[in-house]
């Protein structure tokens, strides 16, 4: 399991065309809170024709937000860029200059047996020449893994070639709607993701795969206004945590606090868990009961939830 607190601590990530030209403005007056990470994606939110311009814009963005950290104190999201290509790894940072060290790492979408080992050498090239470290986080959304026969090998495949860099691995995210896509489907805003059953177990196949070892993100949830938008989102980030999902990826600011108070475990949660943590090894028992009394606490058994709910009552708080 992974027990570094910065892979629990990714939190919201906030979607944002890397084109946008008022995003540093919003950091810098922190109008988008103080808790949530940012993701400036080169991908699907640009046009094909485009892409060396918002990589310019982009650029212009980390350097003027860079001038501002300079001239004055605010809130600096962990920054991270969804590229296309695995070249454009090299190439951005090579050409942020100083303001290099504001990106956090790269999302790599689509990931794939026909990607992954050139992601994984870009990944490793980045953080031979990087005083600290250049994250990945790869986005299972490929529509390799929809096909029942092929999916087993194929997310086992890519865990071994993640396993060799697992260091350099914050996250492993999944691409709800992409998967939702080949399907046909789309919930509405009184649905969860993990109704809809052919999706949903791939969810869960990710997590079975993953989970274990890595931190998996929960899928995007698409919805920010109108009816249930709110209650929809806070129904699906129950089941997202109940199935082993923490953080989410998200795509409006209102979603932020949301997801941020989904993690925040209860005091009933993190007192168990400091319990368990610090079990007495000259007790005559591994058993006992709760700190409130009302169910069991067992170390043998517990001891990995104990130290996931710690990890997380430092990155999200305590409700």
């Amino acid at each position: 399991m992974k027990n570094q607190l910065i892979c629990y601590s990714v939190g919201p990530l906030l979607y944002c065309p890397a084109n946008s030209t008022n995003i540093v403005s919003s950091i810098v007056n922190e109008k988008l809170g103080k808790q949530f990470s940012l993701a400036l994606c080169l991908e699907d939110t640009i046009r094909d024709d485009r892409v060396a311009e918002a990589e310019e814009i982009l650029i212009a963005s980390l350097r003027k937000l860079e001038q501002a950290r300079a001239a004055s104190s605010f809130f600096i999201p962990r920054i991270f860029i969804r590229v296309r290509r695995d070249e454009q790894i090299a190439s951005l940072l090579s050409r942020s200059g100083s303001a290099s060290q504001l990106i956090t790492g790269f999302i790599l979408p689509k990931f794939s047996a026909d990607n992954a080992d050139a992601y994984i050498r870009a990944a490793v090239r980045a953080n031979e020449s990087s005083p600290e470290p250049v994250y990945i986080m790869p986005i299972f959304e490929s529509p390799s893994i929809i096909h029942l026969k092929e999916r087993a090998d194929i997310l086992y495949t890519m865990k071994e070639k993640l396993d060799r860099v697992s260091d350099l691995v914050l996250n492993v995210r999944v691409g709800g709607n992409d998967l939702c896509h080949r399907f046909g489907f789309r919930r509405h805003s009184n649905e969860s993701i993990h109704s809809i059953r052919p999706v949903a177990d791939i969810l869960s196949d990710i997590v079975t795969v993953f989970g274990m070892d890595y931190v998996v993100s929960g899928p995007v949830w698409e919805y920010y206004n109108g009816e249930n938008w709110d209650t929809g989102l806070r129904k699906e980030l129950e089941e997202d945590r109940l199935c082993g999902f923490i953080g989410k990826t998200v795509i409006h600011p209102k979603q932020i606090d949301l997801v941020n108070a989904a993690y925040r475990v209860s005091r009933r949660d993190l007192e168990d868990a400091k319990s368990i943590l610090n079990w007495d090894s000259g007790y005559h028992s591994l058993v006992s009961g709760s700190t409130a009394g009302e169910r069991m606490n067992e170390f043998k058994t517990h001891s990995n939830w104990a130290a996931k709910i710690l990890l997380l009552s430092q990155a999200y708080g305590v409700r």
